[in-house]
């Protein structure tokens, strides 16, 4: 590993940077500034085989199973807004900016990347990696529909441009949707352009006894969230139209969105199942006693639980997954207790080849996807 780390050291010249927070011990941690100095990186890894892992925020390492990397590539170095199209509603941005930072910068001009509503420290590039949507999808859909165009420095050290930004003519591999949700494993998103939304007049949230009946009575809802405490419809539009949708669901117009806070404890999931099974299993995770966060017609629960080999939530996921949906470990204390993924899907084998045309060798977050791809 000296000679190799002498010559990365050599090659990253002026990117190597101090150990991220959090992140595993590596002996190098490298901060390109441009997609091209991303990929010369991984170019040489692929060479000698080095294991990368990718690291944004750190908000969402607890997805998948774990990576033991050789070297760490951050996105701190790629922080900056290229282009912001107001009038034709895209933004062109790198993958390190911060949720929170483009959507301070959006709002001033009245608009919105509609990606998660609590995002933490969470960056642009790892809420796309992670396939991440917030609660706002049951009106605007996932991230995945407004993800244009990628940038990416893939596993074998190749700067590559997919989608567009004006309307995403897809001719061979369909990158944006290919990227979005990849989890690293192809390599590094190091840009993206993103559809944006102009943001309602009005906010306003209406408190209901019944979140599936509020369902099919709202028109157009942004969400529909139930948690422990209680179910909440949330409204965009003008006044008038808040008032109206207030009265047909029976209750009182608060003004203002209050989303939900990130659930935290030991153990933290996301159940997916059809959207009209939300109900089903709400009723059951209710009755034993963990917390959770529903969205209803969209078919996404979180949830936290005290212990990963719990029999319930085997039972869980089992469940799950006889109707096609998973039950994802989204956060744990421990690597390796429980498969982070579940049963592996149908498509894994489709998943090994998507990889290899993009990463050969296999040094981009290696053995992150299921069954250890």
């Amino acid at each position: 590993m000296t000679v190799l780390k002498a010559e990365l050291t050599r090659l990253a010249k002026g990117m190597l940077a101090d150990p991220v927070p959090g992140a595993p011990p590596v002996d190098l941690t490298v901060a390109p500034s441009q997609v091209e100095d991303a990929a010369a990186i991984l170019r040489f890894a692929s060479t000698v085989g080095l294991r990368v892992l990718f690291w944004g925020g750190g908000t969402h390492q607890g997805i998948g199973n774990a990576v033991a990397p050789d070297v760490v590539m951050t996105t701190h170095g790629l922080d900056r807004i290229v282009d912001w199209q107001a009038e034709d509603l895209t933004i062109v941005v790198e993958a390190g900016v911060t949720v929170s930072a483009l959507e301070a910068q959006l709002q001033q001009r009245g608009q919105t990347a509609v990606l998660p509503e609590t995002p933490a420290g969470a960056t642009v590039g790892g809420v796309a990696a992670a396939g991440l949507s917030g609660w706002r999808r049951l009106r605007y859909g996932p991230t995945r529909d407004r993800v244009l165009e990628v940038v990416l420095a893939t596993g074998d050290g190749r700067a590559v441009t997919g989608g567009g930004r004006l309307v995403k003519n897809v001719t061979g591999y369909d990158l944006p949707r290919l990227a979005t949700g990849s989890l690293g494993s192809l390599g590094l998103i190091a840009r993206l352009c993103l559809k944006l939304w102009p943001l309602a007049a009005h906010q306003g949230m209406v408190h209901v006894s019944d979140p599936e009946a509020a369902l099919r009575t709202a028109y157009r809802p942004l969400a529909v969230i139930e948690t422990n405490e209680g179910s909440i419809v949330y409204l965009a539009g003008t006044l008038a139209e808040l008032e109206a949708q207030a009265e047909r669901l029976g209750g009182r117009l608060a003004s203002g969105h209050r989303w939900p806070e990130p659930l935290a404890g030991p153990w933290e999931f996301v159940l997916r199942v059809p959207a009209g099974a939300t109900g089903r299993f709400v009723d059951e995770i209710r009755r034993n006693g963990w917390a959770f966060q529903a969205a209803h017609g969209v078919g996404e629960v979180r949830l936290v639980v005290d212990s990963g080999d719990d029999e319930r939530l085997a039972g869980l996921r089992e469940e799950a997954e006889t109707l096609g949906g998973t039950l994802v470990v989204f956060n744990s204390p421990a690597r390796g207790v429980l498969d982070p993924w579940g049963a592996a899907p149908g498509s894994a084998d489709l998943q090994r080849r998507v990889k290899a045309a993009f990463d050969p060798v296999g040094i981009a977050n290696p053995g992150i996807l299921p069954g250890g791809i």
